[in-house]
């Protein structure tokens, strides 16, 4: 049994499952996106709502999150965010087939933040289909000790040359939360969010956000196809205060995207991309 963080380098876990067109769908109607079908591949980032490992009830914290100190590591008293991540996109998942990931924790690290501690966990994923590798990423976890959020941002929003507005209502917290298996009360319980976390209302989440990023990219450039994506979060968005997912290409083969509101900037991200053949 693992003692400290640390021990958890290297632990590893694989999941099966099918890339389910109902399931598809039902991502569809959250997002608002036509209904897919078998056959069809698998919209950037969506591969988040598949490969959940269900537990029992009494295999969840208090917090609604799988309680650590199975895959991931314990660290005690500390709250659990996703804090970003690296996705490679080698070739699209298709729909109606099984999958594979397997994951390993890559590295644990200690920093000292605002908020005092900070335990950082890099989790790689690889996801492979009929053999071939799809997607590789690497996921920045964060435990922190309980805090008051930063809910502005005093920096410049860049000029944009595409944007789509979002009204993060209740609703589409909550069917985030079911369509990725997601436990983690601040989505949906706002008497815990609030006198417990520390938020003033739900929070969205960080890899909604990412796929609300990727997707207005693609709507705005469709002729050009995700290659490499760094994303991160900067600050909390929350419920009934609406957002704009913006970018503008930055280079040859490269674009910033980003999250932001009146309050300034809450994710960015960088994106490499080609056309499509």
């Amino acid at each position: 049994m693992a003692s400290s963080p640390e021990d958890w380098i290297g632990k590893q876990e694989s999941c099966v499952d099918r890339i389910d067109p109902s399931h598809a769908g039902r991502i569809a109607a959250m997002l608002d996106r036509p209904f897919p079908q078998a056959g069809d591949e698998l919209s950037a980032l969506w591969h988040w709502a598949f490969f959940q490992i269900p537990v029992p009830p009494q295999g969840t914290g208090p917090d609604g999150h799988i309680a650590p100190g199975g895959f991931l590591p314990k660290s005690e008293g500390n709250t659990r965010m996703w804090a970003g991540g690296r996705v490679n996109f080698h070739r699209p998942l298709t729909i109606g087939d099984s999958a594979q990931r397997q994951s390993r924790i890559k590295a644990v690290n200690e920093k000292t933040g605002r908020s005092g501690k900070l335990l950082f966990v890099t989790v790689e994923h690889e996801y492979r289909q009929n053999g071939e590798l799809c997607l590789s990423e690497e996921q920045d976890i964060v435990y922190k000790a309980p805090a008051k959020p930063r809910l502005s941002l005093d920096k410049p929003v860049e000029d944009a040359q595409w944007s789509q507005p979002v009204e993060p209502s209740p609703l589409l917290l909550f069917r985030y939360s079911a369509v990725t298996f997601n436990g983690h009360r601040i989505h949906y319980d706002h008497p815990y969010t609030t006198e417990v976390e520390g938020y003033p209302d739900l929070v969205v989440h960080g890899p909604l956000i990412a796929t609300l990023m990727v997707q207005a990219f693609v709507d705005a450039n469709p002729g050009l196809k995700p290659v490499r994506l760094s994303y991160r979060g900067l600050r909390p968005l929350t419920v009934n205060k609406s957002f704009r997912v913006e970018g503008r290409i930055d280079g040859d083969g490269q674009a910033k995207l980003w999250a932001a509101n009146d309050d300034g900037p809450a994710h960015e991200a960088e994106l490499v991309f080609e056309e499509k053949q």
